[in-house]
């Protein structure tokens, strides 16, 4: 990296951290700009960013006085190149990613290039995190034998990233069995502050191929998720081109009532965000109750942004970060470092500063009661009586079922999976202790959990199992059924597993609305298990509660949890500890001790001894039903001119998610994702997930639009991966439909309506939107991940300003999109015409957001553009011509 040009003067040098460092000196700005002094925490990091990378081309002062300059309250867009320092990822969308890397390296070499010139230019850090299968619970062997299958299971993936590892300089790879990506983060690989190429102490800024990555955001680090597809390019040196989005603060005053904890307090402020709006902004805390708030309880109320729609839940930096550097093990010089130099550049908090915030969200912690939400969304905040009138009415005739050699007759609302699960909560410390002491409570009192529920703990570190194990707690929660099956993300990302036969028999011969519960951040529909419906998010103390209670339809503020050993009820208020009790483990248990001498980077036996191919090249195996050379840099369709007569792929309704989209979980055995894998041979007990073949595309592409749960209006009422075409009697898998009209010629577009792409950033659901040959999704409103990722795979997202009214199979849609790129804030026309109802034309916007996005339209998507300049740039031939 060159010096920044510097053209403001604010280079510096002082003693940070023990020793003269050099910096720029935000506060120095001010007598240029004093609207630099009132700007939020998480846009003066990206004004530094700004300055640090000026070059007077991608970054100009212009550039640089726009956003020192920027009210909040104007609205005005800013477009900026951003450079992140480093790029984390988790291990399905970073092993995808890894592929493409992989796949350029061969074309650059097939150009006449130098294929090894490709690679990171900024440090990776990928943590397989997302391979874990809860096949094995409710035994204390449960994590090894997991560990084993998983193993069994992914052993070409592990091979493929150890291959990577050795052969992409800067890519660290912590391998299974480790935790989970974000507590990994928070714990070990954040450093808050860096010392950069060009010699500059700066903040630490993120991306992460994961839509939790905010929670680092609890830590001071400014961060935030992106499809793999944008990591990719920003791993490759290019820029993340992006607006300066409006900065909302969150005020916190008060203090949390006891017994309610941060999971609590994080339900309700999703379910406020979502009626104020803050898709696409950033949201930033501040107020006095930070003070009472630590990093832990601060990273559970960032990890939720994606829930609340926010790009990122920004903190401060002040003695909370501090205290947890040091607890986790940061070393001591590197802690001084980041005070010394927040408080030099005016990062450190203070809260005597004002900031200009274009709203304001005032929250009091004392107002918080105890949370959950359900069934079906994170903002389906419910209070503990409310809870019970969420799920359907208990059945009536047979009252014994069709399985009478289950324990109980399920019902509606009925508990069959109990986790205590990812990142959101087991890295907070107030919370698992507080389970493990309301578990040993409840095991005095001589309670149980029926054994149709499948319980669950995997903790996001191995630091949970050792304050656990140290506060003598495990083998209460191991009484109740809540042994570790693992460190990793397991049930919050579909990776729950089989349930008892049957069970699963019960509920499907039935027709049951049953429940799961868990301490997660995801609850839609199909995500949790394909046969359980209704999906409810909890703290880890009160998923114990409800396993005990067995149902949903249970009050946990009147209704007893059970029957004690002497025969009386035993109600929720009898098992919660003391919070001074939970407090006092915390301080003896959950210290530095808990952190020390953890090698993240070690695998153990099973990784050790995995072999992997060497050399520049990976030897793809065309056999490979889990790793396959990425499609996506091939070159694309014109994505230019209007599309004209398009066939309507599907009709979708609001809310549609990436799960919705996106190929997740485990792999139905009647899909065309099935039917391929049994003609390449492969056993139905070996399908694994789709997650876990998330680098094979011919696999992906059939699991595209195939959840269980989705809602095509061209085959209402039927739901699932099914559509209707003109001329075609029965309705038909997506895939099989998608690919007639490509066959014939015919374009496909999607329609949906508000917040389509929702939820995870998961870089499937547009690639395998493009290879379904989707030109365009309209919809009325798309969330800002998914809508970025259709951009980069070359697919254009047209906001519709209203509802086109209904369609079906025989409507045909004309977009109007202009010949050559399309720019940004670009509106057009949207024809719908109906062989017996005429046309209607509706006026949209199309959300090709920066000239950048317009750039890689109009090359096919961003990895087609990337590699282009990798050519162009490491072909000797390709250099002569352009010199």
């Amino acid at each position: 990296m060159t010096t920044p040009l510097d053209s403001f003067g604010i280079r510096r040098a002082a003693h940070l951290g023990g020793r003269l460092r050099a910096y720029l000196d935000l506060p120095a700005l001010a007598t240029r700009f004093p609207e630099a002094t009132r700007l939020p925490v998480s846009l003066l990091i990206l004004l530094e960013n700004l300055l640090r990378h000026e070059d007077g081309e991608l970054v100009t002062a212009a550039h640089i006085e726009q956003v020192a300059r920027r009210s909040c309250h104007t609205g005005e867009p800013v477009e900026i190149a951003y450079h992140p320092s480093r790029v984390v990822m988790q291990d399905y969308s970073g092993l995808v990613a890894l592929t493409d890397l992989a796949t350029l390296r061969d074309h650059v070499a097939q150009a006449g290039g130098d294929g090894a010139a490709v690679r990171p230019v900024r440090p990776v850090d990928l943590v397989v995190d997302h391979s874990l299968v809860v096949d094995v619970a409710r035994t204390p062997d449960a994590l090894d034998r997991n560990l084993d299958n998983e193993y069994r299971r992914n052993k070409e993936r592990y091979e493929f990233l150890k291959w990577a590892q050795a052969e992409f300089d800067g890519v660290r790879v912590v391998p299974p069995g480790n935790g989970i990506i974000h507590q990994i983060n928070l714990e070990h690989l954040a450093n808050v502050v860096c010392e950069g190429p060009s010699g500059l102490v700066h903040p630490e800024t993120q991306i992460g191929t994961d839509s939790h990555t905010p929670m680092i955001n609890g830590l001071g680090v400014l961060a935030w998720g992106v499809g793999g597809i944008e990591a990719e390019a920003a791993m490759l040196g290019e820029p993340v081109s992006m607006l300066v989005p409006d900065v909302v603060g969150v005020r916190l005053t008060g203090t949390l009532p006891a017994g309610v904890l941060a999971m609590d307090l994080v339900l309700t402020l999703t379910q406020r965000l979502r009626e104020v709006g803050v898709v696409g902004r950033f949201v930033e805390f501040f107020g006095p109750a930070l003070a009472n708030l630590t990093v832990a309880d601060r990273a559970t109320l960032a990890n939720m942004a994606p829930e609340y729609g926010a790009t990122c839940g920004m903190f401060p930096v002040d003695h909370k970060v501090i205290e947890h550097l040091g607890v986790t093990g940061r070393d001591p010089a590197r802690t001084r470092l980041v005070e010394d130099y927040a408080r030099a550049v005016g990062l450190w908090d203070d809260p005597a500063s004002v900031r200009d915030y274009a709203e304001i969200v005032e929250i009091d912690l004392g107002t918080v009661g105890r949370s959950v939400a359900g069934p079906k969304r994170p903002q389906q905040r419910l209070e503990l009586p409310q809870v019970a009138a969420s799920t359907p009415a208990p059945r009536t005739g047979d009252p014994h079922g069709a399985h009478r050699d289950i324990p109980a007759t399920l019902d509606h609302g009925d508990i069959v999976i109990a986790a205590i699960t990812s990142c959101t909560t087991t890295s907070n410390p107030q919370a698992m202790v507080t389970a493990g002491l309301l578990a040993r409570n409840a095991v005095s009192n001589g309670l149980t959990v029926d054994p149709r529920v499948k319980t669950s703990l995997a903790p996001g570190s191995r630091s949970v199992t050792r304050y656990l194990a140290d506060a003598g707690l495990t083998e209460a929660l191991e009484t109740l059924g809540f042994a570790v099956v693992g460190y990793g993300c397991a049930t919050c990302v579909g990776n729950s597993g089989a349930l008892d036969q049957a069970v699963e028999a019960e509920i499907r011969d039935r027709d049951l609305d049953v429940a799961a519960v868990l301490s997660g951040n995801r609850n839609f529909e199909g995500r949790i298990h394909p046969v359980v419906r209704s999906n409810y998010l909890a703290s880890p103390p009160l998923v114990i509660a409800y396993a005990l209670a067995g149902t949903m339809r249970a009050d946990l503020d009147r209704d007893p949890l059970g029957t004690g050993a002497d025969g009386t009820p035993v109600y929720l208020a009898d098992l919660w500890p003391d919070p001074a009790e939970t407090e006092a483990i915390i301080a003896r248990s959950a210290g530095r001790d808990a952190y020390a001498d953890v090698d993240i980077h070690a695998g153990g036996r099973r990784w050790d001894v995995l072999s992997s191919p060497a050399g520049t090249h990976f030897p793809w195996d065309r056999n490979s039903t889990y790793i396959s050379p990425s499609p996506f840099v091939e070159p694309a369709a014109p994505t230019d001119g209007p599309i004209t007569a398009a066939v309507p792929l599907l009709v979708l309704g609001d809310n549609v998610t990436t799960d919705h989209i996106s190929p997740v979980g485990s792999i139905e055995p009647d899909g065309p994702a099935a039917r391929l894998l049994t003609e390449r041979g492969i056993a139905r007990a070996d399908f694994n997930s789709y997650g876990a073949r998330r680098g094979n595309a011919d696999v992906m592409v059939r699991g595209t639009f195939s959840n269980v749960r989705l809602r095509n209006d061209l085959v209402a009422p039927l739901t699932g991966g099914l559509t209707r075409l003109t001329g075609v009697g029965e309705p038909l898998p997506v895939h099989e439909a998608a690919d007639l009209l490509r066959r014939v010629g015919v374009p496909a577009v999607v329609v949906a309506g508000v917040g389509y792409g929702a939820g995870s950033a998961r870089d499937w659901a547009a690639k395998g939107t493009r290879m379904l040959g989707v030109r365009a999704v309209l919809a009325r409103s798309f969330e800002r991940i998914h809508r970025a990722n259709l951009v980069l795979m070359g697919v254009v997202p047209v906001e519709l300003t209203e509802d086109p009214g209904p369609l079906d199979a025989d409507t045909r849609i004309t977009v109007d999109l202009p010949t050559g790129p399309v720019l940004p804030q670009t509106y057009v026309e949207v024809h719908f015409d109906h062989p017996r109802h005429g046309r209607h034309t509706v006026a949209a916007l199309v959300r090709v957001d920066t000239a950048q996005e317009s750039a890689y339209l109009a090359q096919g998507g961003v990895l087609r553009a990337v590699l282009n300049k990798l050519i162009q740039r490491h072909t000797p031939h390709t250099q002569e011509a352009v010199a």
